[in-house]
This record gives C-alpha cells, sequence and structure tokens, in this order.
C-alpha cells in the first residue's frame, strides 16, 4: 500500500500539464469535471514554522527563506522514497511541456532501488536555467537525493540550495519581486531514501497588511487560495498552528472549520513548542481535550532562527527535538503525537488510506472526464478535405441531420446536448403544452359578456326595435351583439401562432449538431433560411385563424343542436321567474304562520288590486317555437281588450295593468293648459333604470348569446391547434431539408460555407491532448488491479 502514493503523484504530474489536479480551472476542459486528487494540503499563519514543518519532514533545507511573506504561490511537493521497490516498470512518470506548446509526451524516468540495484544507469540532464550552463552527466548513487521540477522535465537538482534558488527564480517570474502572489502551482519533487512516501501542498501564509505589491486586499486572496485547495473533499489539511499563541485565534484552524467543521479530515500541528512561556504545555491540545479534532494533534520544534542563519544541519535539529521531548516532564507520556518522525509517518499512514478510499471514485472520474472529452472531440471532427466534391457530401450530411433533429424533437424523439428532456418540457412537448395549456385555458376564461354590459344590451335592444315598440325580443339585437363577442376570439388565436412561432426558434436552435461549432458561416445561413422559412409559413397560418373567425361571423347557426334557441331561452326564464316566485310565496307564507303562531286572531290578506287580470298560459302551437310567441290580450270579463292600451304582445301580457297616466288638466278659465316638450339632447341613452320587459329582454339575449358563444369558443378551440399545425408546424417539418438544399447547397458557396472557425484547430489539438493525458492517468490508474489495497 506503500506504493498508492506514488500512483496519486504521477497523476498529478499528467495533470498538472493540462490544468488537473489543485488548479483545474486553468483549463477549459476540466472547468465543470474537476479531478480531486489526494493530498496532504498544509495552511497556517504567516510565521506558523509551515516551512520548518516541511524541511523537517523532507530532512533537506530547500525553501526560501526570508521575512514577511516567502511562499507566495502554492508549491505541490511530492517525496519518493528511493529505497523502495518500483510500483512498476517506470516509477516516475513526467509530463514533457515544451516550450513551443507541442503535444505533451510522456517520459519514463528511474528511481534506483538501492536493495536491489547495485548498477547505476547515466542519465542526460537538460540545460534549462538562466544561466545557460552546458549539459552534465552524473551517476545515480543509492543514497543520492535530488529533486526535479515539472517545468524543467529531465533536469536534475542534486544540490537542494539550487532547489531554493530555482523556486525563489520560478516565483518571482510570476509575481515579481515585490512580495506578489499567485495562485499557479509549482511543482517539485524530491527522491530521497529517507522520506516517506507523501504529496504535500505549501499555500502562502495568511497575512494581515498588505506589503510591496500586493493588493490591498491580500488577506482575502490569500484566504480564497486556501479555500480553493482545502475544499476538495479528498484533501488532508493540515493545521499549523505555534503552540505559544492561543490556540482559540489560529487561523488555520479558523480555515479548516469553515470546510471541515466536524475534523474528520483534519490534523493540528502545534509547532514551537520549545517557546512557551515556562511552567506552561501544551499537553491538554495534544491529548485533543481543548479543540478535538477527529485526527488529533502532533506537536513539532522547529530550528531556531540561529540555526538557520548558521545553516545547521536539519539532523541536527531533529536530534535535539528528540532529546526535548524525551526529557520534558509533560511531553515524555506523550511521545507518540511528538516528533517530525511521527508526524510523517501518521501523515504517509493517513494518506494511504485516504487514497485507497479515493482511488474507485478517482477512476470514474477520469472516465467520464475522457467521455467528455472524447465527445468535444468528435464534436470538433477531423480536418475536412478543402475539395469541393468532399465538402460538399459534408455539408448535405449535417445538413440532413439538423433536418432530421428537428423533425425528431418535434415528434417526441430527440433530445438536447445539456440533457433538458430530463429536467423539463422539451421540443414538441413544448408545443403541445402551449395548445392544451396556455391557450386552452386562457380562452376557457374568457367570458361570453366581458366588456359587454346590460345597459349596451338595453340599448342594442332598443335601437333594433326602431321607431315602435316590438312585439317580440329583436332578432337583429342577438345577432350584433354575439358578433361583437365572437370577434374577440381572433387574437388569442394570433398570438397562440406567434408563441408557436418562437417554439419552433427555440427547437432549431436547441435541435443543432454539436459538428454546427466547426462551420460558424454554415450555422449562421442555416438559421437564417430557418427563420425564413418559419416566416413564411406564419402569414398563412394566422390568415386561416382569422378565416376562422371570420366564418363564424358569416353565418350565425341559429339552428346548431347544441343552441338553446328561442323557446328554450323563454322557458327557462318563466321557470326561473316560476321559481323565484314560489319561494317568494312560501317565504310569504311562512311568515303569516310565524306571525299567527306568535299573535293568535284572524288572519288578514293583502287584497288584489283591482284591474289585474290573471295569466293564462301560452297557447301551443306552432308560435311556441319562435323567439317570444304572440298571445292574444284579454281583459277581465274573458273579452279581447282594446287594443291601444294592451299593445306589444307577451312583453305587454307579461306587464299588463300599468295603463298610461292621462295628461292632467288644469281648469283655466275652462281651457286646459299648454304642454311644453322639452328640448331633445343630442345624445340619447336609456334610462338609469330598466323596466321589468327591459330586464327579462335582457335576460333572453344573455342566454341566447351565452349558449351561441359557447358553441364558438368549443369550436376554435379545436381548430385553431389544428390549423397551426397544419399549415405552420408540420410545413415546416416537412420543407425543412429541402429548403436548406435549395438555398445553401450552390458550388458557389460550399467552400465559404464549410470554413472552419479560427479556432478550431487549436481546441482540436487541445482536445487531443487532453485525451491522450486522461488515458495515461487512467493506465497509471489501472496499475492498481494488481495490487491489493486492502493488504
Amino acid at each position: 500500500m506503500e506504493q498508492l502514493i506514488p500512483v496519486v503523484a504521477k497523476l498529478q504530474d499528467v495533470l498538472g500539464a493540462v490544468g488537473g489536479g489543485a488548479s483545474a480551472d486553468n483549463h477549459p476542459t476540466f472547468t465543470n469535471s474537476l479531478l480531486n486528487l489526494p493530498q496532504i494540503v498544509v495552511v497556517g499563519g504567516q510565521s506558523s514554522g509551515k516551512s520548518s514543518v516541511l524541511e523537517a519532514i523532507v530532512g533537506r533545507s530547500f525553501l526560501p527563506r526570508g521575512c514577511g511573506i516567502v511562499t507566495r504561490r502554492p508549491l505541490v511537493l511530492q517525496l519518493y522514497n528511493t529505497t523502495l521497490p518500483p510500483f512498476s516498470n517506470s516509477a516516475d512518470d513526467a509530463v514533457d511541456n515544451t516550450n513551443n506548446n507541442d503535444e505533451n509526451t510522456i517520459r519514463k524516468g528511474n528511481t534506483t532501488n538501492g536493495n536491489q540495484k547495485a548498477a547505476t544507469k547515466q542519465q542526460q540532464q537538460q540545460t534549462n536555467n538562466s544561466n545557460g550552463s552546458k549539459k552534465t552527466a552524473r551517476e545515480i548513487l543509492p543514497g543520492d537525493e535530488w529533486g526535479e521540477f515539472l517545468h524543467l522535465p529531465g533536469r536534475r537538482f542534486h544540490d537542494f540550495d539550487d532547489i531554493r534558488e530555482e523556486i525563489t527564480r520560478e516565483t518571482d517570474r510570476l509575481t515579481g519581486r515585490n512580495k506578489g502572489i499567485s495562485p499557479q502551482a509549482l511543482h517539485l519533487k524530491i527522491f530521497s531514501p529517507r522520506v516517506l512516501q507523501l504529496t504535500l501542498v505549501d499555500l502562502p501564509g495568511i497575512a494581515k497588511v498588505a506589503l510591496g505589491d500586493q493588493p490591498a486586499d491580500i488577506e482575502e486572496q490569500i484566504r480564497t487560495m486556501c479555500l480553493n485547495h482545502i475544499s476538495n473533499p479528498n484533501a488532508i489539511i493540515l493545521a499549523v498552528t505555534p503552540a505559544n499563541s492561543d490556540l482559540a485565534n489560529s487561523d488555520a484552524l479558523k480555515l479548516a472549520r469553515l470546510v471541515d467543521p466536524v475534523g474528520d479530515r483534519t490534523i493540528g500541528v502545534l509547532t514551537k513548542l520549545d517557546l512557551m512561556d515556562p511552567g506552561t504545555d501544551a499537553s491538554d491540545i495534544l491529548l485533543n481535550k481543548v479543540i478535538p479534532l477527529q485526527r488529533g494533534y502532533i506537536g513539532v520544534i522547529n530550528r531556531g532562527q540561529l540555526d538557520i542563519d548558521r545553516d545547521a544541519p536539519i539532523s541536527d535539529g531533529l536530534k535535539k527535538e528528540w532529546d526535548f521531548f524525551r526529557s520534558h516532564p509533560a511531553y515524555r507520556n506523550v511521545q507518540q503525537k511528538c516528533g517530525t518522525h511521527n508526524l510523517a509517518r501518521n501523515l504517509n499512514t493517513i494518506l494511504m488510506h485516504h487514497i485507497r478510499e479515493c482511488l474507485p471514485d478517482l477512476k470514474n472520474r477520469i472516465i467520464s472526464m475522457m467521455t467528455d472529452v472524447q465527445h468535444d472531440l468528435d464534436a470538433l471532427g477531423t480536418p475536412s478535405d478543402s475539395s469541393t466534391s468532399n465538402l460538399g457530401a459534408s455539408m448535405l450530411a449535417l445538413l440532413s441531420k439538423f433536418a432530421a433533429s428537428f423533425a425528431n424533437c418535434i415528434e417526441g424523439k430527440g433530445s438536447s446536448h445539456e440533457g433538458l428532456e430530463l429536467n423539463e418540457l422539451f421540443g414538441g412537448a413544448r408545443i403541445g403544452f402551449i395548445f392544451s395549456e396556455v391557450f386552452v385555458r386562457s380562452l376557457m376564461t374568457v367570458e361570453p359578456f366581458d366588456g359587454l354590459s346590460d345597459d349596451e344590451i338595453r340599448t342594442t335592444i332598443a335601437n333594433a326595435n326602431g321607431t315602435r315598440a316590438a312585439l317580440f325580443v329583436p332578432e337583429i339585437s342577438f345577432d350584433i351583439l354575439v358578433r361583437r363577442q365572437i370577434a374577440r376570439l381572433e387574437q388569442p388565436g394570433l398570438q397562440c401562432v406567434d408563441l408557436v412561432f418562437d417554439e419552433l426558434q427555440r427547437i432549431a436552435s436547441q435541435c443543432e449538431p454539436i459538428e454546427f461549432q466547426r462551420f460558424p458561416k454554415l450555422r449562421d445561413h442555416m438559421i437564417e433560411v430557418v427563420s425564413n422559412l418559419l416566416r413564411r409559413c406564419v402569414s398563412p397560418t394566422q390568415m386561416m385563424v382569422s378565416n376562422l373567425v371570420k366564418i363564424e361571423l358569416s353565418y350565425i347557426n341559429t339552428s346548431h343542436p347544441d343552441f338553446i334557441g328561442g323557446s328554450r331561452a323563454v322557458a327557462r326564464l318563466m321557470e326561473r321567474l316560476s321559481k323565484d316566485g314560489s319561494n317568494s310565496s312560501t317565504s310569504a307564507t311562512v311568515n303569516g304562520v310565524a306571525n299567527n303562531n306568535n299573535n293568535p286572531g284572524p288572519m288578514y290578506t293583502t287584497p288584489r288590486a283591482p284591474n289585474h287580470t290573471s295569466r293564462k298560459p301560452l297557447p301551443s302551437g306552432s308560435h311556441t317555437q319562435s323567439l317570444v310567441g304572440v298571445e292574444e290580450n284579454y281583459d277581465g270579463s274573458g273579452s279581447m281588450a282594446d287594443d291601444s292600451a294592451n299593445s306589444g304582445g307577451i312583453m305587454s301580457y307579461l306587464f299588463r295593468g300599468n295603463s298610461s297616466k292621462k295628461l292632467a288638466t288644469s281648469p283655466r278659465n275652462g281651457l286646459p293648459t299648454v304642454v311644453q316638450l322639452p328640448r331633445v339632447p343630442d345624445t340619447m341613452r336609456q334610462t338609469n333604470l330598466p323596466t321589468e320587459r327591459e330586464r327579462i329582454e335582457t335576460e333572453i339575449i344573455k342566454s341566447l348569446i351565452e349558449s351561441y358563444f359557447a358553441i364558438v369558443r368549443k369550436n376554435f378551440i379545436d381548430l385553431v391547434p389544428k390549423t397551426i399545425m397544419y399549415f405552420l408546424v408540420n410545413h415546416a417539418r416537412d420543407s425543412l431539408q429541402n429548403e436548406l438544399v435549395s438555398e445553401l447547397y450552390r458550388e458557389s458557396m460550399i467552400i465559404e460555407l464549410m470554413q472552419e472557425a479560427e479556432d478550431i484547430f487549436q481546441r482540436r489539438k487541445t482536445c487531443q491532448e487532453t485525451r491522450d493525458l486522461l488515458k495515461k492517468a487512467l493506465d497509471i490508474v489501472n496499475e492498481v488491479r494488481d495490487f491489493n489495497t486492502f493488504k
């Protein structure tokens, strides 16, 4: 299981070439498919001793030193133990990133096995430093230590002072020499027989005040950089805190708690235990009693500034550390939680088990990313042959594919590149939603009398009567009013056409084959052809919808079997009046009985008004089938009454007894007074209070309008979707391919339309490089299949 760590280290090398690992945002392919590698991330405040801890783990002094912020960009440190047998035929795979951005290749290196190999290999070192040194060759001895940078492939640094200088040089190259910072990681591998297999990421210390060229929000930028690394769910957080400060004020623990509130993947490191005030110790913290962490705390002692200035060997510092913990009474009994050696061993064990848990998911992520990259590469295609015949064949294939995809989307057989069909309505289903939910529901909310008041109905009836009161409710008033209400249906029908037109354009944009990204001119012309075709189909569709309304207006079919008709309208009204009358009579009777029970005595009834005649039922016959039947007028004795006093048909019959008042005369010298007529107004309107007859006529007209409007609305709801489907949707679907071919497949336009976009070549090259590197990463992970990770 020791060799799981080199597997992840090699993955970091491979993915570092394409922006993977900790900084996947540098490459567009990994923006949405971040590959989180298991690693140990070191965080802490400025001058908390992070660099000293790393140097003690390595056993060599190689990190830059100085005042203020020294670590100004993330350092990915990979430690290889050269005494372990190689996990595979090549223990180290590095990525050759050449300056001319040629395709990355994987270089196989060699790690010497001190126990099994006595012979050494000669390796040529490449010159890549700023001083232009010559190529050198050196034998690698079993006890040798050296470092390699990812940005200097093939070059080995045996002098750790040179490693320090290269870190400073490469940092200054990106951040400048005046304390600037950068989130771009620097990758360093150290090979030594005295290290344990580890992968650590050293981050800049959290600073409070900006210095030099640092921005004013330097603290926020460093916090964001740290959070980006420790937010990786596969990262182990190494929170470094000086023991001579209050643990509750630890910047490292505060950051760690933001992403790991339970402390499952946080390890606390206490530095500077030897600098605590006399009489104090950190034993309670080491025993996990102050701020508990699932993985606990480990205490270490760093080299003092005097030892650093004298460049004292780290081995001497480790010996002093061991003597301190062994002799200190507070730490003597917790030595397993003290010392750099215990820290490195615990980190190694934790990282191995963590990698073992993450490896299956890591493999699945690599496979998923390879699928996405291959999909992008397929969309970009291969470079096209410049001959007209081949380009023409490719164009016809693309046009046919688009037309088929458009038809499938309408019929419910298509799919989108983003998988929209899984989360929302897509394609033809959206058109069906417009028909059933938007159009139908909106029309069902249209009332027959919207915008039509009772006063307007009275006025229309009065105008239809002309100069004399009609014997029946005039039919022309019903015709005028119902036409006005039917005409209101046209606008919703035209709006439905516009909505479907917009949806067809949406479908056309969503079902574009991904290959159209290569040919932007072809895509632009294709969209223009589709838009023109749809616009040509809209005009006849709108005309047909308008004609549907005109057809209804052209003939008011009062013989429709579903139409209520005049006789049934009157019958319903009479039934309602009778019911209202019986309810009033019943109410009066109940009230009378109640009064009788409460006040015994004679019951009095209201006398019938004089000259009121009893109403006879309408005679049966053909006249009852008319809008309002004609009825004879009778006087109180049963003989025919005077026509001048009882004219007006059934309406006059219903409201008889209201004889006209005679003009009053005032005796003035025996002569009647002269009546002066008022001036006729320019605009005449109905009186505010309708008569009983006018109310009856209004109710009859409203009943007729309501019945006929419901019939027309039902027909309109049924015919508008059919019209749109025939004239717009189906026509566009069936004629799209022929339209595209006739408009675009022209010999003079083929070469221009099939010209690839300028960035396609670079995007294709990048995808190919990414695919190859991910394939290499998958091969590295697959090497574990011959190794039992649960040993």
